[in-house]
């Protein structure tokens, strides 16, 4: 019996997901817990939601999966400030601090807030790291009824693509083409929707 937990923190709406088998047990967004709309704080309740609703502790988890790299991200982030130099410094001297002290070392700041669930919980090595397109096509296809399917995800950007086409076959999915930032739908309609 394979038991994975899923996370999702930091960015909007936190929320945790257990997945027993390939089978979606439990799921809870954090802003029930805290009614912060859009809470993007770590997502505490939840985790112990979906643990205490599966009578499970931490160390029970075969595998915790976070839904985006937070190098690659960096990597992107860097390099649209490299691009934009001089303009983006303001932005850059805020953001830069952020991702030294705490995002680029993601897995290690993990560890320390899921110890807070189980002190018996001791393996930094269960903790993975998913691409944030894949996690949004494993979302989709996964618990679907559907054993072939294309998957098509369109975002505001994850590490790097904004928009991707994927084929799910069985338990696999491939992503077969992408569209990178800043070439963007999913940013284009969010400018609208802000204004």
């Amino acid at each position: 019996m394979t038991k994975i937990l899923g996370i999702s923190a930091f960015y909007h709406d936190s929320a945790a997901a257990l997945v027993i088998d390939g089978e979606i047990i439990s799921a809870a967004q954090e802003e029930r817990f805290t009614r912060k709309k859009h809470d993007a704080d770590y997502p505490f309740n939840a985790i112990e939601f979906v643990l205490k609703n599966s009578n499970l502790k931490l160390s029970d988890i075969d595998h915790i999966v976070f839904f985006e790299k937070p190098l690659l991200k960096f990597n992107r982030l860097v390099k649209t400030y490299l691009a934009s130099a001089p303009k983006g410094l303001a932005s850059f001297l805020t953001a830069m601090p952020i991702w030294i002290k705490e995002k680029l070392f993601q897995k290690r700041m993990l560890f320390k807030l899921l110890k807070k669930h189980d002190e018996n919980f001791d393996n930094k090595d269960k903790i993975f790291f998913s691409e944030h397109h894949f996690s949004h096509a494993a979302s989709a296809f996964y618990p679907s009824p559907f054993d072939e399917a294309a998957i098509l995800t369109i975002d505001g950007v994850g590490e790097m693509a904004t928009t991707t086409l994927a084929i799910g076959k069985n338990n696999k999915i491939e992503i077969v083409k992408e569209i990178h930032f800043p070439h963007s739908l999913g940013l284009l309609y969010s400018a609208f929707t802000y204004y």
